[in-house]
């Protein structure tokens, strides 16, 4: 089981649609921000799982691409929310055409994602269509959480975990459990693949919180130091509050009552406040924490051992990500 396999096998599918149509203006958008690249970590999630089940992907590509269609209309948005400049390493779309384009070009993806379901039986149908609208909603809740967080001085780390679960894991999950329900296996199974993702897409979550800070810029994709210019209140910005001393913590949250337009000493200034409360190390700790969690699933998961061996090798992939 190839990771790669799953993404040229996706990729080949996404390529043989035709997105853009009449009006342009509302289709290019979403041409554009499908075809941006991205490791389309969610669609192989729900081709493997199905493989996993059933022996078969080919089945579950409609799910795989309803699952794509609707994380990307989540990223227009997001973009537009946090008027984010760069989208993997590209101009966003709210930059490339404007802001009331972005709107509608994203709601017109979250349609089309529900449309992509209709290719499967009744029953397949309504079981993938009541967790699809479960998940779109939560993760809607996540996004106003995070969104809540930002004028909120009092938030703690359990309020943070639960926002990245609503706004990032949840999606993981479901694009798992698709793939679970588009095989027919049994509900247990399809429950624990849903539990393996909610734990590897928490650990997923707090490394890109680590890289947002710590990354690369090269390899990166996003702005580095983006959600300390947004001021937001992290899992590295929580845990440094609870560990450092006073001193540290008033100069944190100083820092983070400042909207800059020039942000390079900030950046520079949070990190080694960070640096020196060792929080590189205790994120990291409980990212593993996270990972060791979702592999405790595969104990009690009805498959082979290779199916097993091989959903733990795609969680460590997933967190090896050298950016």
């Amino acid at each position: 089981m190839d990771i790669l396999h799953y993404q040229k096998k996706f990729l080949t599918y996404l390529e043989s649609k035709e997105w853009i149509q009449e009006p342009k203006n509302l289709y290019e958008p979403i041409d554009y921000i499908l075809k941006l690249g991205g490791k389309r970590i969610r669609p192989v999630l729900t081709l493997m799982a199905a493989d996993i089940f059933s022996g078969s992907f080919k089945k579950a590509l409609p799910a795989a691409l309803a699952v794509e269609v609707f994380h990307n209309f989540t990223l227009v948005h997001d973009d537009i929310m946090d008027d984010a400049p760069l989208r993997r390493g590209k101009k966003t779309v709210h930059e490339k055409w404007n802001i009331n384009t972005g709107i509608l070009s994203g709601d017109a993806m979250l349609i089309l994602a529900y449309q992509y379901f209709e290719n499967f039986e009744p029953d397949v149908f309504q079981k993938l269509a009541k967790l699809f609208s479960k998940t779109a909603l939560e993760v809607c809740d996540g996004q106003q959480l995070d969104v809540d967080f930002e004028t909120r001085s009092d938030v703690t780390i359990n309020e943070y975990i639960n926002m990245i679960r609503l706004k990032t894991s949840v999606l993981v999950a479901a694009a798992l459990k698709m793939g679970a329900i588009v095989a027919e296996t049994s509900e247990t199974n399809a429950n624990l693949i849903y539990d393996f993702g909610l734990n590897l897409g928490l650990a997923f979550q707090l490394q890109d919180d680590f890289l947002d800070t710590f990354g690369n810029p090269e390899t990166f994709g996003k702005q580095v130091g983006g959600d300390i210019i947004e001021n937001k209140k992290t899992y590295l910005y929580l845990k440094a509050l609870e560990v450092a001393n006073e001193e540290d913590q008033g100069k944190l949250k100083y820092l983070y009552r400042k909207k800059l337009k020039e942000n390079t000493v900030k950046i520079a200034d949070v990190r080694r406040i960070f640096e020196l409360n060792d929080i590189p190390l205790l994120v990291k700790n409980k990212i593993e924490n996270y990972t060791e969690k979702a592999f405790a699933t595969l104990d009690n998961m009805d498959i082979s051992q290779e199916s097993k061996t091989n959903l733990k090798n795609f969680g460590l992939w997933l967190m090896n990500r050298s950016v």
